[in-house]
């Protein structure tokens, strides 16, 4: 059985190919899909296929639109997802997509600091599991396959 696997959370960093690398060393049948990591490709994807927008607020519409289309296809076909919340960057994209999770009843695994243990309280009441690191998140899937 092989587990498609959501990661949403911060694009500025390689957590996913910690995820996947971690996966992997424990041969955990799982394939990982995620939000657009290139910054500049989903900022601009808007324009690239509607064409040039006669303001930001509508690049960042079209761009929006497009983006939680790409968000919604992806996480319906997942059958987890994990939700990285970091110290260093703001964190609005993840709480919306762990937040979407939760509300499509999808398994959710929440990762987030001790320092974000007061901000996201709420949020990870909702979530099935919350957890501090990388490592704890797939021991939690890993649990799954024993």
């Amino acid at each position: 059985m092989e587990l498609t696997v959501y990661l949403a959370g911060q694009i500025h960093d390689d957590w996913r190919e910690e995820v996947a690398r971690i996966a992997k060393k424990k041969n955990l049948p799982l394939h990982f899909v995620a939000p657009q990591t290139n910054h500049d490709r989903s900022d601009n994807i808007g324009e690239e296929i509607l064409g040039k927008q006669p303001s930001n607020l509508y690049k960042d519409a079209a761009a929006s639109d497009i983006n939680n289309f790409r968000t919604q296809v992806l996480m319906q076909k997942a059958d987890i997802v994990i939700a990285l919340f970091g110290e260093k960057y703001k964190q609005w994209n993840t709480a919306m997509d762990a937040s979407t999770a939760i509300a499509m009843n999808k398994p959710t695994i929440i990762i987030r600091p001790e320092s974000l243990i007061h901000p996201l309280k709420e949020l990870s009441n909702k979530a099935n599991v919350t957890v501090e690191t990388v490592e704890q998140a797939i021991d939690v899937i890993s649990y799954i396959f024993e």
